[in-house]
């Protein structure tokens, strides 16, 4: 008789490891919070307009290919590479560049701020390389037992890497490039896994050489939720089933095993074994009531940023965009020292654009356009209060109005705001921290919460706030890691 799995939550990993986990033999059942599928990578619909809620886009392919094999399924989604990979804009001189993945064009963009540049920028994508190679499949695709695992672990990586453990993302690309403008756009990566260039550890200038040479970014065809909707249909053939709008808010225990799980109606679900796909610190702490990760606790750790996210669909086209945009202002370093934590820094350097309709056309009715903005704001532990959101919203699309040369604010036919409140009150992100536990050298491998549990044998976790980290490739991983250890439990 097949032992019985029960994932509570279907973001990205508890959807991959279902899916992983039926195909070795095991019974599946999910529980979801919400009424649809996907976590934070969602999708809103409103007015004829589709947006992607959260991520725009992935790197990593690879790690998509070695999961459908892995599920014994067919890639349910089709995506495209992107190239140019993204535009930034300044505000200083209102100077557009666009960043290509062939290096000489780059150069040609960069020629009068940054001269040598594709000869600069190999040797930086170089060491960026030997980061990863000596990295990624001795640290990143590894489970830990414990620290000492963990430490041992790290004694057998190239001691030439050394150096990088002991300097920020941006002391990396300052040592590589002069200009303000280049540092500032090659550190931008840093913001992906939730932190600013000057808190990031440089060995994350690996996603540099991960975004220019070794994959790149895809957009999925339809919007990323195609992603979501597509792993769905294949847990629907393979009769698993998802339970929407169950809300997990109690447990038991018995003989040393988590017995079951109890949702906000007073159901009661059973299992042999449990995976928790919710935020990994938030979940022991929130629902087993573990004193280690109280919410006293949790605000002491450091967390990756809260964002604010609006979601615009206009009557008209957009001019001078891509894909993906960047809109940096005057005080870069200013505003990425104070961002996390001040709540009146909002003038406007570091926000993002995501124009889906521009790749995909059915999302946004004819002449239209379905625009995401993203900024990084304080989370809730530094700005409690979000009644001047309209405000702050409005004067970014101001700022952007203005670069583009239309004025935005009155072709808006629809819009939806997300600050750190709701982030936090629909995917149970601690203090709205969108991406969860930030990155920092002592919350990466054996440091972040173990992906199987401290007390209960029978209760494995996975998603962004446990190993490896942040972002859909890492959290694919992730679904494969817990996995491996639901099949050593038996």
């Amino acid at each position: 008789m097949s032992k019985k799995v029960l994932i509570v939550g279907s973001g990205l990993a508890g959807l991959a490891a279902a899916l992983r986990l039926s195909r070795r033999g095991y019974e599946v059942e999910l529980v979801e919070k919400n009424s649809k599928a996907g976590g934070r990578l969602n999708q809103l619909k409103k007015d004829g307009f589709t947006f992607d809620v959260g991520p725009s886009f992935f790197s990593m392919s690879y790690e998509f290919d070695e999961f459908v094999q892995d599920a014994g399924i067919k890639m349910p989604f089709n995506f495209v590479e992107l190239d140019p990979l993204y535009t930034v804009n300044f505000l200083a001189t209102g100077k557009t560049y666009t960043m290509y993945k062939d290096l000489s064009k780059l150069a040609e963009e960069f020629k009068d701020v940054e001269p040598n540049l594709e000869e600069k920028i190999r040797k930086y994508l170089s060491t960026g390389q030997k980061i990863f190679d000596g990295t990624v499949d001795l640290v990143v695709r590894r489970n830990y037992n414990s620290l000492m695992h963990y430490f041992v672990t790290l004694m057998q990586a190239p001691p030439t890497l050394m150096p990088v453990l002991f300097r920020s993302f941006w002391q990396q690309v300052s040592k590589y490039f002069d200009s303000e403008e280049v540092r500032q756009i090659l550190s931008l990566v840093a913001f992906f896994v939730g932190r600013t260039p000057f808190d990031t550890p440089a060995v994350y200038s690996l996603l540099s050489y991960t975004e220019f040479v070794h994959n790149g970014y895809f957009n999925v065809e339809g919007g990323m939720y195609n992603i979501v909707e597509g792993l769905c249909n294949e847990l629907k053939k393979q009769n698993i089933t998802v339970h929407y709008n169950t809300e997990i808010t109690g447990f038991t225990e018995k003989n040393g095993k988590l017995a079951s799980l109890t949702d906000a109606k007073g159901k009661i679900w059973k299992a042999d074994i449990f995976l928790i796909n919710a935020d990994a610190a938030w979940f022991r702490g929130k629902i087993l009531n573990r004193p280690e990760f109280s919410e006293e606790k949790l605000d002491k750790l450091k967390w990756t940023m809260g964002t604010l996210t609006f979601y615009l669909g206009v009557s008209e086209k957009i001019p001078n965009v891509h894909h993906h945009n960047y809109y940096l202002g005057n005080n870069f370093k200013e505003y990425a020292n104070k961002i996390f934590t001040n709540p009146d820094s909002f003038e406007k350097p570091y926000y993002y654009v995501n124009v889906l309709s521009r790749s995909n056309p059915g999302c946004a009715p004819e002449g239209c356009e379905s625009l995401f903005f993203v900024c990084p704001v304080p989370d809730l532990r530094f700005k409690t209060n979000w009644d001047d959101r309209d405000e702050i919203v409005d004067s970014i699309i101001a700022d952007f109005s203005r670069r583009v040369g239309m004025d935005v604010q009155q072709k808006i036919v629809t819009k939806t705001i997300y600050t750190p409140e709701e982030w936090r009150d629909q995917f149970n992100l601690h203090k709205g921290s969108a991406l969860g536990l930030a990155h920092d050298m002592n919350q990466i491998g054996g440091f972040r919460p173990k992906n199987f549990d401290e007390k209960y044998k029978n209760v494995f976790y996975a998603g962004a706030s446990t190993v490896p980290g942040t972002g859909l490739p890492m959290v694919i991983i992730s679904s494969k890691l817990a996995v491996e250890r639901i099949e050593k439990y038996g």
